[in-house]
């Protein structure tokens, strides 16, 4: 089982590598944005409790956000060949309940794959990404401040997967192909 998280900034191509993963590999995917829209959409108690915090403007606590992860992950069944966790954990310790929450499975993170990208770049992605699909967070002065927090609250992470010994940082500059194969190296060498 490769259980993924799949990290880096806003536009670094996480979503468009993690297609490419699940059609490769059979993975699961759980995204967080998708699966909270989800949740609330089908009025699940987990969806209206989340949808409470969101309708206040207000991030949804950790413990709710592992215990809807867990029901979504819990939901491929014993056998699944493991899962990308897509915009999840975005701090320690979101990072360290997932953890606990896997463990509890018996399950673990085999890799975080990091996707680096310059910043220059990534206002470039994003800002093509809003005039093509008409996202409204996908302007200027939003992206700058979605990269700050990016920064600040997320990078801190690379450094907790590096001392669990599973980072692995892939330049996300370049080719699709190169980008992929790339990652298909890692997650081809996971135990």
């Amino acid at each position: 089982m490769k259980n993924i998280v799949i990290f880096g900034a806003p536009g670094s191509g996480k979503g468009t590598q993690s297609e490419k993963m699940i059609e490769k590999y059979g993975l699961g995917h759980i995204s967080t944005g998708d699966v909270l829209r989800d949740q609330i959409k089908r009025g699940t108690e987990l969806g209206k409790t989340a949808k409470g915090y969101i309708d206040n403007g207000q991030l949804i606590p950790d413990d709710l956000m592992v215990s809807i992860l867990a029901d979504v992950y819990d939901s491929f069944g014993k056998e699944h060949k493991g899962v990308i966790f897509d915009g999840f954990p975005r701090t320690i310790p979101q990072a360290q309940a997932l953890k606990d929450m896997l463990a509890k499975r018996g399950h673990k993170v085999a890799a975080m794959i990091e996707l680096d990208v310059p910043e220059d770049e990534l206002m470039k992605r994003l800002i093509k990404r809003g005039q093509e699909s008409g996202r409204s967070d996908d302007n200027e002065e939003t992206i700058k401040k979605r990269l700050t927090v990016y920064h600040n609250q997320t990078s801190p992470l690379i450094e907790w997967y590096e001392k669990e010994g599973i980072h692995h940082h892939i330049n996300g500059l370049g080719e699709l192909d190169r980008i992929f194969g790339d990652i298909c190296t890692v997650i081809d060498d996971l135990a």
